[in-house]
């Protein structure tokens, strides 16, 4: 991509160019996935957490056909505001350059174009994954065959816990993706501490993180990611019996409505944001400051 493409902001160029810390940012969160002007606050709020960690924060978003790489205030604004703004995954870039449209990018966009602007972590919530019942849909995020090849490291809180775990695991295990646990024995699972399901390795600093990034670096081959697995503390989590009980009366409520496809996410996290009168978000947002914490602190240690 050159970089008559890729608009990258004067702040996150002179990070980059300065081999300063830098982490990148996603910004579907603020375009579709909190109420206004909340996502705005939040924005602001997390671009914040990455300064005070000592690094610069690339937010990253399609505006009028062109990546930009790191948001002034007026293009965060626009962002948080703009009803036209369209949800942007990694297949959805070339068409949305090429007709000049805007949208917020998901992990599979993001992680993409931060890996083209030469950034080398990324934070966000959760990542998708395989779904439920894929046996009969064959259903999957685009975000585990884009994390399959592209150079970065993500840090999260697991996979969304509406998706199937273990399938998910085992799918990225195929894929040669990197799993490390922060501090953890087990998967997060995104609005939960624990999945439940085993990780093969556990770091406890930011400086073993940037060790395996450093090998991986050192062996070549495949330009894989590699997923900082970090939970959500345990008192921010959302109650377990809880996100229980409610996903599944979700996931009978979507099949009882024959919802398939795209659709299926957006309606199970609604669901639950619904039924939990706002905690699951809350956990969200959680897991989301915590991740950028820890982010910033891999960033400042490479």
């Amino acid at each position: 991509m050159s970089e008559t493409t890729l608009v990258l902001s004067a702040e996150v160029r002179e990070a980059l160019d300065r081999r300063r810390p830098v982490v990148a940012l996603e910004s579907t969160i603020i375009a579709h996935g909190l109420p206004r002007p909340r996502n705005l606050r939040v924005a602001e709020e997390l671009e914040g957490l990455v300064r005070e960690g000592g690094a610069v924060p690339a937010t990253i978003a399609v505006l009028d056909g062109r990546p930009h790489v790191g948001l002034d205030k007026a293009e965060l604004e626009r962002v948080a505001s703009d009803d036209s703004i369209r949800k942007l995954g990694h297949r959805d870039l070339a068409p949305a350059l090429a007709a000049g449209a805007s949208g917020a990018t998901t992990v599979s966009a993001t992680a993409f174009l931060a890996a083209r602007a030469g950034i080398r972590v990324f934070a966000t919530g959760g990542l998708g994954g395989v779904h439920r019942e894929w046996t009969g849909t064959q259903d999957e995020s685009a975000d585990l065959r884009l994390l399959a090849r592209t150079r970065i490291t993500v840090v999260c809180a697991g996979v969304k816990s509406i998706l199937d775990v273990p399938a998910t695991l085992q799918r990225l295990e195929t894929l040669g993706v990197g799993i490390v646990g922060y501090g953890t024995a087990t998967f997060p699972g995104f609005y939960l501490s624990s999945s439940g399901e085993a990780v093969d390795w556990t770091v406890h600093t930011p400086e073993e993180v940037v060790a395996v990034m450093r090998a991986q670096d050192a062996l070549g081959g495949a330009e894989t990611a590699l997923i900082v697995a970090n939970p959500v503390a345990e008192a921010d989590q959302l109650d377990p019996k809880v996100h229980d009980r409610v996903l599944a009366e979700a996931l009978g409520e979507s099949r009882k409505q024959g919802i398939t496809g795209q659709a299926v996410t957006p309606f199970l996290l609604e669901y639950l944001m619904r039924r939990t009168e706002g905690a699951s978000l809350e956990a969200n947002l959680a897991a989301v400051r915590g991740n950028v914490r820890l982010a910033a602190r891999i960033a400042a240690a490479l």
